[in-house]
Protein backbone atom coordinates (compact mmCIF):
# COMPACT_ATOMS: atom_id res chain seq x y z
CA UNK A 1 0.00 0.00 0.00
CA UNK A 2 1.52 3.26 -0.60
CA UNK A 3 -0.35 7.13 -0.16
CA UNK A 4 0.89 10.74 0.04
CA UNK A 5 -0.30 13.50 1.94
CA UNK A 6 0.26 17.03 1.71
CA UNK A 7 1.29 19.17 5.12
CA UNK A 8 3.08 21.38 6.88
CA UNK A 9 2.57 18.84 9.69
CA UNK A 10 1.62 21.79 12.43
CA UNK A 11 0.88 19.65 15.19
CA UNK A 12 0.72 15.48 15.45
CA UNK A 13 -1.88 14.14 17.67
CA UNK A 14 -2.30 11.38 20.14
CA UNK A 15 -5.95 9.04 20.75
CA UNK A 16 -6.55 7.03 24.05
CA UNK A 17 -9.71 5.29 21.77
CA UNK A 18 -8.62 1.31 22.20
CA UNK A 19 -7.56 1.39 18.35
CA UNK A 20 -5.01 4.21 18.56
CA UNK A 21 -3.73 3.23 22.23
CA UNK A 22 -3.13 -0.45 21.65
CA UNK A 23 -1.42 0.77 18.16
CA UNK A 24 0.75 3.19 19.27
CA UNK A 25 -0.83 5.23 16.45
CA UNK A 26 0.64 9.15 16.35
CA UNK A 27 -1.39 10.90 13.52
CA UNK A 28 -1.79 13.81 11.44
CA UNK A 29 -5.02 15.01 10.60
CA UNK A 30 -4.98 16.45 6.47
CA UNK A 31 -7.95 17.36 4.64
CA UNK A 32 -9.47 14.45 2.00
CA UNK A 33 -7.80 16.98 -0.84
CA UNK A 34 -4.48 16.34 0.50
CA UNK A 35 -4.63 12.56 0.46
CA UNK A 36 -3.73 10.50 -2.52
CA UNK A 37 -4.12 6.57 -2.25
CA UNK A 38 -1.44 5.76 -5.17
CA UNK A 39 -1.75 1.82 -4.58
CA UNK A 40 -2.84 -1.32 -2.28
CA UNK A 41 -6.80 -0.27 -2.39
CA UNK A 42 -7.50 -3.82 -3.04
CA UNK A 43 -5.69 -4.88 0.14
CA UNK A 44 -7.39 -2.14 2.27
CA UNK A 45 -9.80 -3.79 5.38
CA UNK A 46 -11.98 -1.33 7.50
CA UNK A 47 -13.47 -1.76 10.88
CA UNK A 48 -16.12 0.75 12.25
CA UNK A 49 -16.75 0.21 16.02
CA UNK A 50 -19.02 2.59 19.01
CA UNK A 51 -21.11 5.15 16.29
CA UNK A 52 -19.81 3.53 13.39
CA UNK A 53 -18.92 7.16 11.82
CA UNK A 54 -14.96 6.70 11.79
CA UNK A 55 -13.48 4.53 9.57
CA UNK A 56 -10.23 2.99 10.46
CA UNK A 57 -8.16 1.04 7.45
CA UNK A 58 -5.97 -1.31 8.05
CA UNK A 59 -3.47 -3.52 5.13
CA UNK A 60 -5.25 -7.38 5.06
CA UNK A 61 -1.68 -7.96 4.25
CA UNK A 62 0.84 -7.21 6.98
CA UNK A 63 -2.00 -5.20 9.39
CA UNK A 64 -0.57 -2.35 9.73
CA UNK A 65 -3.05 0.41 10.56
CA UNK A 66 -1.65 3.33 8.64
CA UNK A 67 -5.23 5.74 8.19
CA UNK A 68 -8.68 6.51 9.04
CA UNK A 69 -11.70 8.65 8.12
CA UNK A 70 -12.09 10.95 11.28
CA UNK A 71 -15.61 10.59 13.01
CA UNK A 72 -15.35 14.37 13.88
CA UNK A 73 -14.19 15.66 10.51
CA UNK A 74 -15.15 13.52 8.10
CA UNK A 75 -13.64 15.28 5.22
CA UNK A 76 -10.28 14.59 7.09
CA UNK A 77 -8.39 11.90 7.48
CA UNK A 78 -6.27 10.52 10.29
CA UNK A 79 -2.74 9.48 8.85
CA UNK A 80 -0.27 7.42 11.00
CA UNK A 81 2.56 9.30 10.87
CA UNK A 82 4.89 6.01 11.24
CA UNK A 83 3.61 4.78 8.07
CA UNK A 84 5.30 7.80 6.60
CA UNK A 85 8.56 6.80 4.72
CA UNK A 86 11.63 8.45 6.56
CA UNK A 87 9.10 10.86 8.77
CA UNK A 88 11.18 12.35 11.85
CA UNK A 89 8.40 13.48 14.37
CA UNK A 90 10.62 15.37 16.50
CA UNK A 91 10.22 18.58 17.11
CA UNK A 92 6.77 18.90 16.07
CA UNK A 93 4.05 19.35 19.00
CA UNK A 94 2.12 16.59 20.19
CA UNK A 95 -1.37 17.05 21.44
CA UNK A 96 -3.56 14.06 23.43
CA UNK A 97 -6.79 13.93 22.32
CA UNK A 98 -9.66 12.12 24.21
CA UNK A 99 -11.80 9.63 21.84
CA UNK A 100 -12.72 7.27 25.02
CA UNK A 101 -15.08 10.83 26.32
CA UNK A 102 -16.59 11.16 23.00
CA UNK A 103 -20.34 10.45 23.02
Amino acid sequence: MRFAVTTDFPELTTCDCSICSRKNALMVAVHEDRFELLAGEDALREYRFHTEVARHFFCGTCGIYPFHRKRMLPDHYGINVFCLEGFDPTGIPVRETHGTRLP
